[in-house]
């Protein structure tokens, strides 16, 4: 049979992580989890008893293929709560995840052969849902002097144009912010060229002290804006996320989504509703806080564990670390740490395919006293490991 191959996309190496330390854990080893961004206590209160209520008080079958008008209003309104902005319920659409949405929009947003740029460390499943889309990813290598995220003068300096940008802030897996004037300097620059401008949000409501707080492109009526109830919400395994688009784009992506996916999960989204609820934000705040912790636990003991370089972690719940000191590549580095101090983190490979091998990620989304016993077994292992005095 004669067919012309997709291009193939990169396997997501932390899952490999995940599946062995699960496996380690199940033969009896004691595992401390610090490879995936599974935020702690699962779904607030009100979450949970609005899910248990809509078991038995809602008919649980498909709702519209761009979400419940209730739930779209909600998630309107509370862009008017954090960020003072305005926006149209008809401009927001709920998705299965926000993986449902970025393959929704970049569907809609992008054809074959566009050239989409990408900060280089970043997540990795924007650059493998455009490759399998038939676009060019374009990498834009940052570093420490633009503290990881992309400028107008990247953008300026390409050889060919490009018809979109992607963008993350917090950002997975550095933990770096966009300030407002940044973001506001390149949605114009944007604009200004044609370039439509993707703005990942996920992980707003989950930054710390010293940190001024998450700037949302939803001010820009040409931007994508695209987050979840997966980390502030700790809402996972709900797959429930949403998108804020261009006006132009709700009816393609409405025809995509009601063909994809028909629509999203209902019960999630007649739970979700209760997300916005006072006692379900002080919930998720409560959560911020003890993330605080680990993210100190883990920056104090940085420089002791010989760690020559650290990605500033304003945000998210995620530190990014520079381990090349030990002499081995990323992905041996954690292979070793799991199987000879039942440690998992996630190499860098995963963010970084051209300078990754020297970095690792650790996700500090949980209890400060399992931060505390991870880096005591990061410590003694590499003490007896590379002999460090």
């Amino acid at each position: 049979m004669s067919s012309t191959p997709r291009p193939p996309v990169s396997p997501f190496a932390v899952m490999y992580i995940l599946e062995e330390a699960n496996a380690r854990r199940a033969a009896g080893e004691d595992v401390l989890t610090l490879c995936v961004g599974e935020p702690m206590g699962g779904a607030p209160q009100p979450v949970l008893d609005a899910a248990a209520a809509a078991l038995t008080e809602q008919s649980l079958g498909y709702t519209e293929a761009l979400g419940l008008p209730q739930l779209r209003r909600a998630v309107a309104e509370h862009y008017g709560r954090w960020y003072g902005v305005d926006v149209d319920p008809a401009r927001v659409v709920i998705t299965t995840g926000s993986s449902g949405a970025f393959l929704l929009t970049f569907l809609a947003a992008f054809g074959l052969g566009d050239r989409v740029a990408l900060a280089r460390p970043g997540y990795p499943a924007y650059a493998n849902i455009l490759a399998a889309l038939g676009c060019e990813v374009v990498d834009l290598p940052c570093g420490p002097a633009t503290r990881y995220q992309p400028t107008p003068a990247m953008l300026a300096d390409l050889d060919q144009p490009v018809a979109g940008l992607v963008v993350a802030s917090p950002a997975n897996p550095t933990g770096t912010m966009i300030a407002a004037d940044e973001l506001t300097a390149l949605a114009s620059w944007c604009t200004d060229h044609d370039v439509r401008l993707v703005s990942d949000e996920i992980y707003h409501g989950l930054t710390y002290p010293g940190a001024a707080p998450a700037a949302t492109a939803a001010q820009f009526a040409d931007a994508v804006v695209v987050s979840s109830w997966s980390k502030f919400w700790a809402m996972t395994g709900w797959r429930l996320g949403w998108t804020v688009l261009p006006a132009e784009l709700v009816e393609p992506v409405s025809a995509l989504a009601g063909n994809l996916a028909l629509c999203p999960p209902a019960l999630s989204q007649y739970a979700a509703l209760a997300s916005f609820t006072p006692q379900a934000y002080d919930e998720a705040h409560e959560r911020v806080r003890q993330y605080a912790l680990s993210r100190q636990v883990l920056l104090d003991a940085a420089p002791g564990l010989g760690w020559s370089r650290v990605a500033p972690a304003d945000g998210a719940f995620y530190l990014y670390a520079d381990v090349s000191a030990s002499g081995l590549d990323s992905v041996t580095w954690c292979r070793r740490l799991l199987a000879e101090a039942g440690v998992a983190v996630t190499p860098g490979t995963d963010f970084d395919p051209a300078d990754g091998d020297r970095w690792v990620r650790l996700s500090f989304c949980v209890p400060p006293d399992v931060a505390r016993q991870a880096v005591e077994r990061i410590d003694a292992w590499q003490r007896t490991a590379f002999a460090r005095p």
